[in-house]
């Protein structure tokens, strides 16, 4: 059943994944590197060459410019001055934004950019937060 559910997740998200492939693959000549990260149901571009740094989930791709999605990176509330937490892996961030992503398909972008696109009031972004830190919790409206 969960196979079942997650190749569902990954058909309903595909436009949006093609979206990230083709970028990924724009990238390559410039230095991004394709990698297969089957614990975050993800293609990962590493060193992807835009950006002012970190990582963006777009489906079942993630575009990153750094060596290692297995990285420390702080909270949104951390560096927003709403706590002092400590720092999450960044692969585990953008795991629960693929997550939602596969639930969600094509409505994840209008509903991330209604809730406040990249800010630490978004809810999409909280919880994939939350998830990072206790490997709980990646749905947005979840109460954990």
């Amino acid at each position: 059943m969960r196979i079942a559910g997650g190749t569902l997740g990954m058909l309903w998200t595909s436009p949006i994944t093609a979206l990230g492939l083709l970028a990924g693959v724009i990238g390559m000549p410039f230095g991004a590197r394709l990698r297969l990260r089957r614990s975050d149901l993800a293609l990962v571009f590493q060193h992807w060459p835009w950006g002012p740094g970190g990582a963006i989930t777009l489906g079942n791709v993630i575009l990153h410019t750094g060596d290692s999605l297995d990285s420390p990176c702080f909270t949104y509330a951390h560096d927003a001055g709403h706590g002092d937490e400590p720092p999450i892996l960044l692969a585990d961030h953008e795991r629960a934004h693929v997550y939602q992503y596969m639930v969600l398909g094509l409505l994840f972008v209008p509903l991330y950019l209604i809730c406040g696109g990249i800010s630490v009031r978004n809810p999409f972004e909280r919880a994939a937060d939350r998830y990072a830190q206790t490997g709980r919790g990646w749905w947005p409206w979840s109460r954990q």
